[in-house]
Formats: C-alpha cells, structure tokens, sequence
C-alpha cells in the first residue's frame, strides 16, 4: 500500500533521514521505533507531503512526491501528529468537523459515529472546549479528527506521548479496532514494548537511517533492541 525508496529528508537545516526504504502492506500495523532525534517524526512529515524529500514515495502506486498535503489527505491518508495540534478553544465538536474540512464527498454522519463507537466519551463531550480535556482524552479527539477523513492509511505519531499510564493501553487497544475496521496504521511510537505488542511487523530507526526490519516479535526479541531500548 505505501512504499517508500530511498527517501532523504532536511529538516530545520538537518539531514534528518538518510535514503529510507520500507513498505507497508494493506491491512498491517506497522511500527517505526527509535530513539528521540531518529528522524521517526520527520519520515511521518515526508508521506504527508509536509517535508521536502529526495527519493520515491508511493501510495498504492501513485507518487506522493511534490503533491500539497491536502491532496495526499484526499488520497486517503491521515495523520496524528506528535503532539496532537488541538484547536484549544474550539469545542470537541468543531475540532472534529474540521478534521472534515479537506476531504470531498464524505458523509457527514458516518464519521461521527466511527470516532464514536471507539471513544464514546467524546460524544458525551461534544460541546467542550478541547482544552478542557484531558491528555488522554485530547489524543482520542486528535485521533477521531484525524478518522473524519475516513481514510485507507492511518499514521500516528506517538499517540501515548503525555498520557496517564493507565490510559494508554486504551489508546493502543483503539489502534487495533482502527486496523480491524480496515484502515492500515503506521505507527511512531517509544513505547516499544506496547508498539511491538501490537504491530505485525517494525523497523528501527537511527539517526536518519533504518539499521533493522522485520516481524515484530523478532525485533521485540533481538538483544541488541532491548539493550538499546529497554535497558535489558
């Protein structure tokens, strides 16, 4: 579904990945794991068009290079970025409406009760301001925009990142509802234990560069992963 080749990218002045290639298969999830200042946030800005890159970038056979991020977003891919980039003084509805915003023919119900059935505390605060939220309530409304789209692809930039422990295990769980509804996910995350636990397959990034790939049970296992990682 989504390939990319050789892919480099600056960002701020820094060579931040260094000719990338990976692929993501219809239907996975797929985790990109690394240290802080690997290049994972950028290699996310590089598919959604948001960073210039060298080398190639494929959706579903077509190339995302030179195309403006809201025509990647019509292509049916969506992001969550690091941080989640709420509208703070919007309400919860509003926030969600706008996820909307770029995508053309979407029906305006179905969205809604999507994001609904997997967080249906949102629905009890609509009228909320997002700000008003908790942290891990404002990553299921950052999430729910980013579903308004209704798209193919999912990528989601470190969805555990500001969240109380005990929420995140429902913030993951939610990324396995998303694939069983038949949207494929690229993840980011540094919680590698709970991304791999969760993922079919991973790849570990380093400064800019992939230094390992495969089935993420066998990264989870690979010593010098743990080591580096987990401490182990």
């Amino acid at each position: 579904m989504l390939r990319l080749d050789g892919v480099s990218a600056s960002y701020r002045g820094l060579l931040a990945l260094q000719g990338v290639s990976l692929e993501v298969a219809r239907g996975e999830v797929v985790a990109v794991v690394g240290a802080n200042g690997a290049g994972k946030t950028t290699l996310l800005k590089s598919i959604a068009g948001q960073v210039a890159t060298e080398g190639s970038i494929e959706f579903e056979g077509r190339s995302l290079r030179r195309l403006p991020a809201h025509r990647i977003t019509r292509l049916g891919v969506s992001m969550v970025p690091e941080g989640r980039r709420l509208f703070p003084r919007l309400s919860v509805e509003d926030n969600l409406r706008l996820g909307a915003y770029a995508k053309r023919g979407v029906n305006r119900f179905k969205p809604f009760e999507l994001v609904f059935s997997l967080f249906p505390r949102l629905q009890e605060r609509l009228p909320q301001r997002a700000e008003t939220l908790s942290g891990g309530e404002q990553q299921m409304l950052a999430i729910g925009r980013a579903l308004m789209t209704q798209p193919r692809f999912l990528m989601l930039d470190e969805p555990s990142q500001g969240i109380m422990p005990r929420l995140v295990d429902d913030i993951l769980a939610a990324v396995t509802r998303i694939r069983a509804l038949g949207v494929t996910v690229l993840l980011v995350e540094q919680r590698l234990v709970e991304a791999l636990a969760i993922a079919d397959r991973a790849y570990v990034l380093q400064t800019g560069r992939i230094v390992l790939s495969g089935p993420a049970a066998d990264i989870a296992a690979d010593d010098t992963v743990r080591r580096a990682y987990l401490g182990m």
